[in-house]
């Protein structure tokens, strides 16, 4: 690998770690595409499919990690609804993973373009911020529409190589009704679980290139912990509109590429 090449990678980690620890993402949606188109239009060899995939998965569970230990601290993190959501997506997004090595690599494509397209309709429906500062303590959730949704969503995010938060927070948000800052910081540790088993299963598929890896490491870890700090200070309202035009973005550029 070229210095250019592992200097892009340290860039891409720390952009994407950023975003991960102020918007409460894991990182995938912005990764993705980052490292799917911006090489060659640097002129750097391109990335296949299934090794983006594998450095989503490795960088998202060290971005969620660092973020959610600073989200915790405010109290912010909702163990209950981590462990029903993240148990659920863990198994299933092993199972997807796993199976993700005899997908051809435009139906893995068609599947995240689905996900985001889903997700960004979500982040567009108008709702109230009344409760948007709420604390852990004071938040109730339906457990057995988080088992469903976990089901469903953890093996497809799972196939496609996703922490999948950028999916879990809007079925967070309208669908059991989860506070914004508590649904930002419980998504982190909800992404530890998906995030664990799909690298898992990228790994023991050798689908995860460790080389590349070291750099977007080094460039994630520190920048999300800054994130979390600014994500802390910023409204919630322009939190929730800066999350809903990242994955309205992507969404598209994926539909572009399909189409």
């Amino acid at each position: 690998m070229s210095v250019s090449f592992l200097l892009f990678l340290f860039g891409a980690g720390a952009t994407v770690g950023f975003f991960s620890g102020m918007l409460g993402i894991g990182g995938g949606i912005v990764m993705f595409p980052l490292l799917l188109y911006v090489p060659p239009l640097l002129g750097l060899e391109a990335i296949d499919v299934k090794s983006i995939t594998g450095l989503t998965m490795i960088q998202g569970f060290f971005a969620s990690l660092t973020a959610m230990l600073f989200y915790r601290r405010h109290r912010l993190v909702h163990a209950s609804l981590a462990l029903t959501l993240g148990l659920s997506l863990f198994f299933s997004s092993f199972a997807g993973a796993m199976l993700s090595k005899r997908v051809p690599d435009s139906v893995l494509l068609l599947v995240f373009g689905s996900l985001a397209f889903i997700a960004s309709v979500l982040m567009l429906i108008p709702r109230s911020y009344a409760r948007d500062n709420e604390t852990h303590d004071t938040v109730d959730f339906n457990k057995t529409a988080a088992v469903i949704i976990g089901c469903i969503l953890g093996f497809l995010i799972g196939l496609v190589g996703q922490g999948g938060a950028f999916i879990v927070i809007p079925m967070l948000l309208y669908v059991l009704k989860i506070p914004l800052r508590v649904a930002l910081g419980s998504t982190l540790a909800i992404g530890l679980f998906s995030s664990t088993a799909g690298f898992a299963g990228k790994a023991l598929t050798g689908q995860v290139p460790f080389p590349m890896a070291g750099p977007l490491l080094l460039g994630a870890i520190p920048l999300a912990l800054l994130g979390g700090y600014v994500g802390k200070r910023t409204s919630t309202q322009i939190l929730r509109w800066v999350l809903a035009l990242i994955i309205f973005a992507t969404a598209l550029k994926i539909w572009l590429s399909v189409l």
